[in-house]
């Protein structure tokens, strides 16, 4: 099985370390969407980050779909979600919630560096980040109220929040301080000193 993408996408990053996690052997081919482009067409004609590539050949994308595969490869009960509903469902809520900082963490990156600043919509802009810093508050306030545990068996919320707070860091630390979601941080500064998180480092 091969995962393609670079380490500094939270997608791409989310997938390995699960992948590590669950004890799955895979190649890593560290291919850029940007730079590495037309490679990345040989492997994915759609050049969408992450690709996995099945031990049949067949070609995945999306984070949340690849990880479905890999953990029905595990077996129910044997791979990062509960299986008991209620369980599950809080996980769930997590992950959806790292998910959305991820994505509007990578819009506002993206309408920063690779639109004109001339032609940056301040309004776009101001929104995305409420919907980031919003996202940020609810997972500080659920692990608050809820600690979890950045141990070995780290689940799926766990470690998608952690990848999530790092990129964040990496690309929009002004607007996401430590100081303003501190449980969060420290969750995340403690997963990041595993060892399936370093040695997957994000940059």
């Amino acid at each position: 099985m091969k995962l393609i993408g670079m380490l500094d996408s939270p997608y791409v990053r989310r997938v390995a370390v699960s992948l590590k996690r669950m004890g799955i052997a895979f190649e890593h081919e560290s291919v850029s969407v940007f730079r590495g482009m037309e490679r990345f067409r040989e492997l994915n004609p759609v050049i969408k980050a992450p690709t996995f590539i099945t031990d049949d050949g067949l070609v995945l994308m999306e984070s949340s779909l690849i990880l479905d595969y890999v953990g029905c490869l595990k077996g129910a009960g044997n791979g990062l979600m509960p299986v008991a509903l209620a369980e599950r469902a809080r996980t769930l809520r997590l992950t959806g919630l790292a998910l959305v900082a991820y994505e509007k963490a990578v819009q506002i990156y993206y309408e920063r560096n690779l639109r004109p600043a001339e032609i940056q919509h301040a309004p776009w802009v101001e929104r995305v980040s409420g919907q980031l810093k919003t996202a940020c508050a609810e997972l500080e306030r659920e692990l608050t109220e809820r600690p979890l545990s950045a141990s070995q068996d780290i689940g799926q919320d766990g470690i998608s929040i952690a990848v999530g707070w790092s990129f964040i860091q990496l690309v929009v630390p002004d607007l996401i301080s430590a100081e303003s979601y501190p449980v969060l941080a420290a969750f995340a500064s403690e997963a990041e000193q595993l060892d399936i998180f370093k040695s997957l480092p994000m940059v």
